[in-house]
């Protein structure tokens, strides 16, 4: 995937820097965003049969990133957000050995509450980002750093379930861990950004332009767009198996990657397209999600199910580069570490919320039931978008 040139005038830090970081996160997230996915296979090595509990856990590290966040996004402010960055990457390379090597599902579940703990990669990097660039350039490189989790997601699946004849998912965790150990040794190489008091004071008499939407409502499209798409995650795989009995684990991969691998196809042109009017975007994007989940409840075939993974894909392409353009219209004026910490608290409690609900309704009502949750939750998000009390023009909440 690749971005325009992202101007940087007050820093002078390179286009190359921006690159660096969303490949870092990539590189860091692989294991992170590619092993949950199976759970359901990891868990039975670890004494859980039934791999009960593949929904909570796929949850932990997210509670723990979500309580972490805001604290870690404030020290970054404080304290520069390059060091963050790189105690978010090392924090990672600590908990993915663990994870590896644990024997004991006890010891798993302690390895990805560090994981959350330590980790925060995504919200340390748009922080460092968040520092350098504003407005339509730090909306690209938001958009960039979505395609670098989506390439992770389209990828690591993938990957994982190919060389799952020959080394278990479980310990490909111990294996990735050298993936964000690079990450911190190629970002120690990258400068601290331009102090955040310092851009607020120069544009303290210049930027009066009221945000599109208010800090609070887009801390809610954060929530409800995360809660109706990971909600879909963890058993998917599950629902696969069950409506195409017999799929091979690369197919699978394959299918859960669908929806990522179109984000990397179309997101800048739905940035060009949307970067003006991200309301209208990002309520498409729910309507496509509403339909894509539907869709997964009723499929029955490979064609189907490729169709719907499709639709979804095309919502969550929408919903994506509109929040991210939201988010930077947002963060004009403000500490970068702390608003987009904030930010990441409630996209990882409406995955935590996803989680749950995931786990409720898959064991009570089968394989289907967190798709069609999450298409529910999507059509009624589309309902609330088109309110006038969110779609008035407000000032920046403080």
């Amino acid at each position: 995937m690749t971005v325009q040139t992202l101007r940087m005038p007050r820093t002078g830090s390179r286009r190359g820097h921006v690159h660096a970081v969303a490949g870092c996160y990539f590189v860091a997230s692989f294991a992170a965003l590619g092993l949950p996915p199976y759970l359901t296979q990891i868990l039975p090595e670890l004494g859980d049969r039934g791999a009960r509990w593949a929904g909570v856990l796929y949850i932990v590290p997210t509670v723990f990133g979500a309580l972490g966040a805001p604290l870690w996004g404030r020290l970054a402010d404080r304290f520069g957000r390059k060091r963050l960055l790189l105690r978010a990457q090392l924090g990672l390379t600590v908990s993915f050995l663990l994870a590896g090597w644990a024997d004991s599902l006890a010891t798993f579940t302690v390895a990805l509450v560090l994981q959350g703990i330590l980790g925060g990669t995504f919200a340390a990097s748009n922080g460092y980002l968040g520092a350098a660039l504003e407005g339509p350039a730090l909306s690209k490189a938001l958009t960039l750093m979505q395609g670098s989790a989506r390439a992770a997601l389209v990828v690591a699946p993938i990957v994982v379930g190919s060389l799952s004849g020959w080394l278990s998912p479980h310990r490909q965790y111990a294996l990735l861990a050298v993936l964000p150990l690079t990450a911190a040794l190629l970002l120690a190489a990258l400068p601290e950004p331009e102090p955040v008091e310092q851009r607020e004071t120069k544009r303290e008499t210049t930027d009066d332009t009221p945000a599109v939407v208010s800090l609070r409502a887009l801390y809610a499209l954060e929530f409800a767009f995360v809660f109706s798409t990971v909600i879909s995650f963890p058993y998917l795989i599950a629902l696969v198996d069950d409506r195409l009995p017999g799929t091979s684990p690369a197919l699978s991969g394959v299918l859960f990657a669908l929806p990522h691998l179109v984000y990397l196809v179309a997101a800048l042109a739905v940035h060009a397209a949307f970067h003006n009017r991200p309301r209208a975007g990002i309520a498409l994007g729910f309507a496509c999600i509403a339909l894509g989940l539907a869709g997964h409840g009723v499929a029955g075939s490979l064609t189907t199910l490729i169709a719907v993974r499709l639709l979804l894909g095309a919502g969550l392409t929408l919903g994506l580069v509109c929040l991210s353009v939201l988010a930077a219209d947002c963060a004009r004026g403000r500490a970068p570490g702390g608003m987009f910490g904030s930010l990441e608290f409630f996209s990882k409690a409406g995955a935590v919320a996803a989680g749950v609900a995931a786990a409720v309704g898959s064991a009570r009502f089968g394989p289907a039931a967190p798709v069609l949750t999450g298409g529910a939750a999507a059509a009624l998000t589309v309902v609330v978008i088109l309110l006038p009390a969110l779609n008035h023009r407000t000032r920046r909440s403080r």
